[in-house]
């Protein structure tokens, strides 16, 4: 008779459990493997460094005193939990300062733009996020969750409290002006 052989824990199951246990150097270990990750995250939804800071700090708050809930569905759930964490605290965080505003539409910053979308592989990384960053902060959060946090219109309407159809309008709008700024910038380059 073969007997099922028990699962080896892994790495992160068992920082999580040194971490349940309030073992600092657990606490150190996993801000260590991941403060870069989740910095990344929270600036694209927050600008200024400070800011970034702060959330940073309560996320991290969060994630140590709630850890002890955390269920493992698959590998990278611990990341995609605590990267929820961020996004979730960087919206609050928007909301409590009165900066998560939504434009329906700016047809003086949308005039003369069409839907042709810019060859984009003329600008690098850096220059990109530098016109993100330059959307409204409600474009850019709606854009952020559905480019890159792989969100639904529904999950956005649900997280941000808004629509759909505002989400949508959103997304739609963010890129048509972010469609205009990398064209007028790669105009500028040349």
């Amino acid at each position: 008779m073969w007997r099922k052989m028990p699962r080896s824990r892994t790495r992160e199951e068992e920082l999580i459990e040194r971490i349940r246990n309030n073992e600092q150097r657990a606490m150190s270990e996993l801000y260590y493997m991941y403060a870069n990750a989740l910095t990344s995250v929270c600036y694209r939804y927050l600008l200024q460094e400070e800011d970034v800071k702060d959330v940073l700090q309560e996320s991290f708050v969060s994630i140590f005193t709630t850890i002890g809930k955390f269920r493992p569905q698959h590998e990278q759930s611990l990341k995609s939990w605590m990267v929820r964490i961020v996004i979730n605290r960087s919206i609050r965080f928007l909301r409590e300062r009165n900066r998560l505003k939504f434009v329906e539409q700016d047809d003086i910053l949308l005039n003369n733009t069409t839907d042709e979308e810019p060859d984009a592989s003329e600008i690098t990384d850096d220059e990109l996020y530098e016109l993100i960053c330059e959307l409204p902060d409600g474009y850019r959060t709606v854009l952020n969750l559905y480019v890159f946090e792989g969100c639904t219109h529904r999950q956005i309407a649900e997280m941000l409290s808004i629509n759909e159809r505002t989400s949508s309008s959103q997304l739609y709008h963010a890129k048509r002006l972010l469609s205009k700024r990398i064209t007028e910038f790669i105009k500028k380059k040349q």
